[in-house]
Formats: structure tokens, sequence, C-alpha cells
């Protein structure tokens, strides 16, 4: 479809009345930053009976990002679901940036993903041409990602919010979990962080039409080549022994997730790819109810560092805390390869993926936190 016949040139959609209608004006919050945290989910989900099935390779036992159920020794399926209110004006950009937030959890497993169906809450009192511009963003992501639109489903809610239950492919016996990394790995981080702090200046009227930009084109950028380096039959492949999506959980808990119970993760806070602006944000105080759910989680929850806290970030600023802790929507992967191999393959990623960056190093546990910045 041509965007142009689609009449939301600008930021702002068309009521059904005539009246102009801001699509963020409709929600209450955006974007992965609208997630359960992750300690009350936890909670949540720890008193559900669910079925045992030894075909389900990965599932609800875990933390990963995608159900793997074995279909014979060679194939699997891999299936994950994800959708979320806006986090900018623009309903084609939103449809899109959720799209590309959705497939991710299959890249992050290692698989391929194969067909997709429509996940729609729509108010009633907005113009239909706004759901138009959001299901054909979405519908060009997955063009994109050469991934078939199979159908969906829709329901008349007060907030708008989209996404999509994505099924693919994967080698059973290559699945990317998110907690088998290994001592000496080297961290691999292909997508700058601070989405989350950018979009709150942007609500906040902060944020500058650039800053804005940069941060959409990361979230709407798939994470697709950079999985094709880590999976499949790349050379680089057998190198990578764990990997994750950074989402709404942020840096800090999808780090400390990888890490699991045997594992430290520290990361070299210089390293880190940062959106422009973002730092600034943080340290003229914006923050996010996401990120503040996330630091709670790390430094509440049991853990062997200092008092108890699942995270160590002694001498850094604030602010950079912050960038830990900030949700990001449609973030990068975070990868542990063998560290012979870190810089060959973070080259490789960085030809479609410029701001990938060696951010750490995996250590064994010996009485420090889960995570160390």
């Amino acid at each position: 479809m041509d965007r142009k016949d689609a009449g939301y040139r600008n930021t702002e959609g068309e009521g059904r009345g005539g009246q102009r209608v801001s699509l963020l004006s409709n929600c209450t919050s955006g974007g992965c930053g609208a997630k359960i945290g992750p300690g009350e989910l936890s909670e949540l989900l720890a008193s559900l009976e669910v079925k045992e099935d030894p075909a389900l390779l990965v599932g609800f036992g875990g933390r990963d990002d995608a159900a793997v159920y074995r279909i014979d020794t060679e194939r699997a399926l891999v299936s994950t679901t994800d959708f979320f209110s806006p986090m900018v004006e623009d309903p084609y950009l939103f449809g899109k940036i959720a799209a590309a937030n959705a497939l991710s959890d299959i890249y992050a497993m290692g698989g391929r993903p194969v067909f997709a169906l429509n996940l729609i809450c729509f108010p009633e009192k907005l113009d239909r041409g706004i759901l138009r511009d959001i299901l054909a963003g979405g519908a060009e992501k997955l063009r994109e990602a050469d991934t078939t639109l199979a159908g969906g489903h829709s329901i008349f809610d007060h907030e708008p919010k989209y996404g999509l239950a994505v099924t693919g492919f994967v080698d059973p016996r290559r699945v990317l979990r998110n907690n088998a990394c290994r001592a000496g790995d080297a961290l691999i981080l292909t997508k700058p962080l601070g989405v989350g702090l950018v979009m709150a200046g942007l609500r906040g009227g902060e944020a500058s039409p650039a800053l804005v930009k940069a941060a959409a084109d990361s979230m709407e950028r798939l994470n697709r080549r950079a999985a094709e380096k880590i999976s499949g039959n790349s050379s680089l492949a057998p190198h990578v022994h764990a990997c994750t999506d950074i989402t709404g959980f942020g840096l800090a808990v999808h780090a400390s997730e990888m890490a699991g119970t045997d594992y430290t993760l520290v990361i070299d806070s210089a390293s880190l790819p940062l959106l422009e602006g973002a730092l600034g944000f943080a340290e003229n105080f914006y923050a996010t109810a996401a990120g503040q759910r996330n630091r709670n989680y790390m430094e509440s929850a049991p853990g062997s560092g200092p008092a108890g806290k699942k995270i160590g970030a002694a001498g850094v600023s604030a602010a950079l805390q912050e960038i830990v802790f900030d949700p990001q929507t449609s973030g990068g992967l975070l990868i542990s390869v063998a560290a012979e191999a870190a810089q060959e393959l973070c080259g490789a990623i960085r030809r479609d993926d410029p701001a990938a960056a060696i951010i750490g190093e995996v250590t064994p546990r010996d009485g420090a936190a889960v995570l160390i910045v």
C-alpha cells in the first residue's frame, strides 16, 4: 500500500468526527515498557500447573524468549507472541516497530520465522484509517523478514494495541537458549540502549525530531541479519553459546537471566552503545516506571552480591545505571560467544548493525552479584 493514501502523513491521525487525534493520548503506557515487572510476573507464574510434554524442548519452565517444540530429529517449531500499545505517534511506524519486536524472539532462539498472526486491540472511537496504517506497517516488516501474514484476531478496546503471534523453524540441535553462556565468553550487544529514555523525552516534549528518529530507526530494525551470523550454517554459529533479545526488562534483568545460577556477567559501561540523547535524559532525571520496576527487581531480589543484590554497580553514575535498567522496545540481541571468535563475529554483525559492540564477559559466580557493571 502507498502510505500517502493512508491520510496520516504527520504524527497525528484524524478522529471519526474529523477531529485531530493523538495516538499517544489514548495510551497510559507504550512499547515494552508496558510489561508486568519481572518480580511480580515470576510470582504469578509460579503458581500455575502445566502439562508436561517431552517434545517441548523450551517452554514454561524457563525464562527464554520463545517456546520450542520438537517435530523430529532435524526440525522443531519455535513460537512466540508479543504485543503492546504505541510508543510513537505515527501508526504506520508503530506497526513496523511492533512487528520487528515480535519477530525478534524467534531470531533470539536461532530460528527462522515463517508465518505470523496479527493481534489487534483498537478503540471503537478512533478512525479505522489509523488501524489500516498500523496493519500496513506490520505487513511491510513481515515482508522484509520474508515471513507470511496468515491471519489474526481483533477486538475493540479502550487503548490501541498491536503485535504478532509468530511461528518459525529451528534445528532442535542448534537452539540458542538465553542461559547457556560459558565462563570466558565475550558479550556482544547488537543495538544501542536508551529507547525508553528517549521515548520518555518525547512524551515530555524535550526530545528533538532527530533523537526520536534515531530511536525509531533502531526499534524498527530487524534483528534478522545479526541472527543469520549466529545460527544456521554460519561458520561462526558453533562459537555462540547463548542469546537473548533486550526488551522491556532492560539490559540488567535480561543479562541476569543469561547469567543463571552459575555465572556473573561483567559489563564494561564505557563500551555500551547508547542512543544519542539517552544519557542526557537520564542525567536530567527522566525515567520510566518499567525502568524502576527493573531496578527494584535487581536490587531487592535475593542474590549473592553485596547486601543480597543481584547487581553491583559501584562507581557507575546514577544516569548510566538508569540506562542499564531502561526498558527497550525491539532492542538488540545480547550474544554470549567464545572469546576467540568475538571480534570476528562483532565485525560481521557491524556490517548490518553498526552500533554492535563487545560490552563485557562471562565469569564464574564466586560470591559476586549476578551482574556487575
